[in-house]
């Protein structure tokens, strides 16, 4: 892991920023992804957990729940285990290959850098088993048309900052993932899209339609190889 820029606002504070929670879109996408792969049993580790919310839309689906995160946000489940972990300046503190699945939801972006996170989700993974990781969705019609009018990315303007850092295009995830070493890659999209200018969404068969246009946020799934 690197050690955190001069000026760059600590990762509590960033963490403290998010809340500690995502949609629910985001939530159930990421559990759609696992269980079109059949993918039960076992520990899943959640690596920036929040709230930990994503355990309830896997509940049943795993034996075990582990939370990291660099606090312990407040509603985290008081009978779910708990890593403390700065990510931009530490690793995990568990053994290789400890977790049959895990989790980044929607924490690359806050975090100074992406490649070592994917590195140490990868580590943290059996062989065989599954690196889950969510971002906001920058080639969405949404973001496209921020980046023409204000020459930023939607969820990475000014308002944004310094809780979130680091925009990844879905190629970028790819290529971090490959370079991993991780395989069966696929990406996916919540179907959930704000509308320009309001507080409303995209009819869902648009998305069904376009899932890179009108989606806000961006799913990479891929398995770490056995041997």
């Amino acid at each position: 892991m690197t050690f955190l820029a001069q000026g760059v606002a600590p990762v509590e504070d960033r963490a403290r920023r998010s809340l500690g929670r995502s949609s629910d879109a985001i939530y159930l996408m990421a559990a759609d992804a696992l269980e079109a792969r059949g993918v039960r049993g076992g520990l899943l580790l959640d690596v920036g957990c929040g709230t930990g919310r994503l355990r309830d839309f896997v509940a049943g689906a795993f034996n075990r729940y582990v939370g990291a995160d660099v606090i312990r946000h407040d509603g985290f489940p008081i009978d779910a285990e708990f890593v403390s972990v700065n990510l931009d300046t530490q690793d995990v503190n568990l053994a290789d290959g400890a977790a049959d699945v895990v989790a980044g939801i929607e924490t690359i972006e806050h975090l100074e850098n992406p490649r070592a996170f994917v590195r140490e989700l990868t580590r943290l993974t059996r062989p065989g088993g599954w690196v889950l990781v969510t971002t906001p969705n920058q080639l969405s019609l949404l973001s496209k048309l921020t980046l023409v009018l204000k020459n930023q990315f939607n969820a990475f303007q000014d308002s944004c900052y310094p809780a979130h850092l680091t925009a990844l295009l879905e190629g970028d995830l790819r290529r971090i993932a490959g370079e991993c070493g991780l395989t069966d890659l696929a990406v996916e999209y919540t179907g959930k899209g704000r509308v320009p200018g309001t507080s409303r969404h995209f009819p869902h068969w648009l998305s069904r339609w376009r899932p890179r246009a009108f989606s806000d946020n961006v799913l990479l799934i891929g398995r770490k190889p056995r041997g």
